[in-house]
């Protein structure tokens, strides 16, 4: 009988509750304070009571915490690269020795913490040394911005895992894919991890893995939380089960979704993901370029090197028992119709490739039929059916200044322009929200970041639904703003500075309200008596000294019509008169891409 790898620290943990001790627990929890947890805690409990992240039985205390931020090893000195926690409000009261139950969105029951340690942490310093920045731009650091003050950690006992109504046969805990793994009669298994949907080179690249090590693939998608912008889970989960039943060997190859919480951490995060699969069962693990990377940051430059994943892996390969495959990019050849990695291509060749970028903006946002060099065409009937054309999807516009900079009358032309152009959009001014959305609210820093993260709440659900939203608030914290972006998108967010001098803003004020704020009849007024942090990257600036607002509406539109979310409000039907790509080619030592007419720039409108 083929034996699989060992689970990482030598045993797979399982904190699922026996059958017979459900009713007992569940009678007890009734009792208990319930806390209920965020997605990414319900990601977390389910790998940890499901062991997913063997070694670990419980979310980290303070010693493996700290141990891990400064040395990527738990307190035992075992190698594990990412904090597993879990931050609650220090309001709470929470204290050692305490009970208390867990529970998803809904208020149901998953498990009880007895807990054994209460402790502060600090945000800067797990960016810092976890994630490798304290820029605001990283989707994380952003995020833990609004976490709680405290940490809890303790044994946890499990009645149920998070409920799940799609692709339920897939979604496989680590012993049923070790069992799956095993049928297949394979000692050897390469896991492919992926949060996007797959192409023919990623197909190509797979399937030379598996015969590289003659063994079989798991592949490994995440479907819990990745980075905000990528395509939805259940589009990719089609096409994964689409090229799966008709390209693959089913005698070789598995596939399993992985509800995994994303830190998009880079090079650490190849570890932690190699450490993952070495649980699932696999004992190579494919890392490509730029490995669970977040994109660039607030000075436009990548967070990580292209290979600092691949090399951080290499080194801690043996200790973690998970051998790495690399493979440079799979290019196409278009003169002998076959797939080839770039580095093996001689100088001369014609290939062909398509960024993620270009499959996104030139193809997907433009209604163009993916080739079928490049994808397979039921994935690319999956894709199109998905992706309506650029200027039906969603986007947020989101207005930030001092009182009086002029958001609001800029909105309201900006409002008026856009239905010329036959998009309506929902107006999410600050004062307007404050009435209602978060009336009760005072302006405490955390009352105001409550009232902001709101404001961006209901802002990316218009944008996932196709709408278009402007949001106009003065939003004071960096921070705040850069957390609203990560669950906007990047792609479909767009902040606008309304860059008017203080003075200026106060000599406009008819209300008076910065007169109160300077006689103290007002206090935390921004701009007087509470900071106001300016965007360090903002897509758009604007001057209302020198630039009228219906002058600053145009530029925005402009902004738009060059993104492709709005079209112009004549001659619409230019989109008949683009190019068509019928390949896009370059030689081994050639210009990037080729097409037979000229392509419209992509590039935003520069505005600043």
């Amino acid at each position: 009988m083929n034996e699989l790898i060992t689970p990482y620290g030598g045993r797979l943990v399982d904190l699922l509750v026996a059958e017979e001790e459900r009713e007992a627990i569940m009678n007890r929890a009734a009792q208990l304070p319930r806390i209920q947890l965020t997605q990414r805690n319900l990601c977390d409990l389910e790998l940890l009571a499901t062991g997913g992240f063997s070694p670990l039985r419980k979310f980290m205390g303070r010693a493996d915490y700290e141990s891990v931020l400064h040395s990527m090893r738990l307190a035992d000195g075992t190698l594990f690269p990412i904090p597993i926690t879990l931050p609650v409000s220090k309001n709470l009261n929470l204290s050692e020795g305490a009970e208390i139950a867990l529970a998803d969105q809904h208020n149901d029951l998953l498990a009880i913490m007895q807990v054994e340690e209460v402790y502060e942490w600090d945000r800067d310093e797990e960016a810092k040394f976890a994630y490798g920045t304290t820029d605001p731009r990283h989707p994380l650091v952003a995020e833990i911005q609004g976490w709680g003050e405290v940490c809890i950690s303790g044994e946890l006992k499990v009645v149920r895992l998070p409920k799940y109504y799609d692709f339920r046969r897939l979604r496989l805990k680590p012993a049923e894919v070790r069992a799956g793994l095993i049928e297949l009669g394979h000692e050897r298994v390469v896991a492919f991890q992926t949060r996007n949907p797959m192409h023919r080179a990623h197909e190509e690249l797979t399937k030379r893995a598996m015969q590289q090590i003659e063994g079989a693939l798991l592949l490994h998608p995440v479907v819990g939380m990745t980075k905000a912008g990528d395509i939805d889970h259940y589009t990719r989960v089609q096409s994964y089960k689409a090229l799966t039943e008709k390209y693959f060997d089913k005698g070789s190859m598995l596939l399993s979704l992985l509800p995994l919480a994303m830190r998009m951490a880079g090079p650490r995060e190849a570890i932690w993901h190699a450490i993952i699969r070495r649980n699932f069962g696999a004992n190579y693990f494919i890392v490509g370029r730029d490995h669970a990377s977040p994109g660039v940051d607030s000075k436009n430059k990548p967070f990580y090197g292209p290979y600092d994943a691949q090399s951080l892996l290499t080194e801690h390969a043996a200790e973690v028992g998970v051998q790495p495959l690399f493979f440079s990019e799979m290019v196409y050849l278009t003169e002998e119709k076959r797939y080839e990695e770039s580095s093996l291509v001689a100088e001369g060749h014609r290939t062909a490739s398509i960024s993620g970028t270009k499959v996104r903006e030139d193809f997907l946002q433009r209604g163009r039929p993916l080739p079928s060099w490049f994808t397979r065409p039921e994935v690319a009937g999956i894709l199109s059916a998905a992706h309506p054309p650029r200027h039906r999807q969603g986007f947020c516009l989101w207005f930030t200044g001092l009182s009086g900079s002029g958001k609001s009358t800029t909105a309201d032309i900006l409002t008026i322009m856009l239905l010329e152009h036959g998009r309506q959009v929902t107006v999410l001014d600050g004062d307007v929200i404050r009435t209602h959305l978060s009336k009760g609210l005072g302006f405490s820093k955390e009352d105001r970041e409550t009232n902001i993260r709101r404001i961006g709440f209901v802002a990316a659900e218009v944008v996932r639904h196709g709408g278009g939203v402007i949001c106009a608030a003065i939003s004071p914290y960096r921070a705040t703003r850069n957390e609203c972006r990560t669950m906007i998108g990047n792609d479909r967010f767009c902040e606008i500075f309304v860059d008017t001098p203080l003075q200026v803003c106060e000599d406009r004020d008819a209300k008076g309200m910065y007169a109160l704020a300077r006689s103290g009849q007002i206090k935390g007024f921004t701009g007087v008596d509470d900071p106001y942090e300016a965007p360090h990257n903002p897509e758009i600036t604007l001057d209302t000294v020198n630039c009228s607002a219906e002058e600053n509406a145009e530029r925005i539109v402009s902004y738009l019509i060059e993104r492709g979310f709005i079209r112009p409000s004549e001659n619409a039907a230019d989109n008949a008169l683009e190019p068509e790509f019928d390949l896009i080619e370059r030689s081994a030592k050639g210009a990037e891409y080729e097409s037979q007419g000229q392509a419209r720039s992509a590039s935003p409108l520069v505005t600043k």
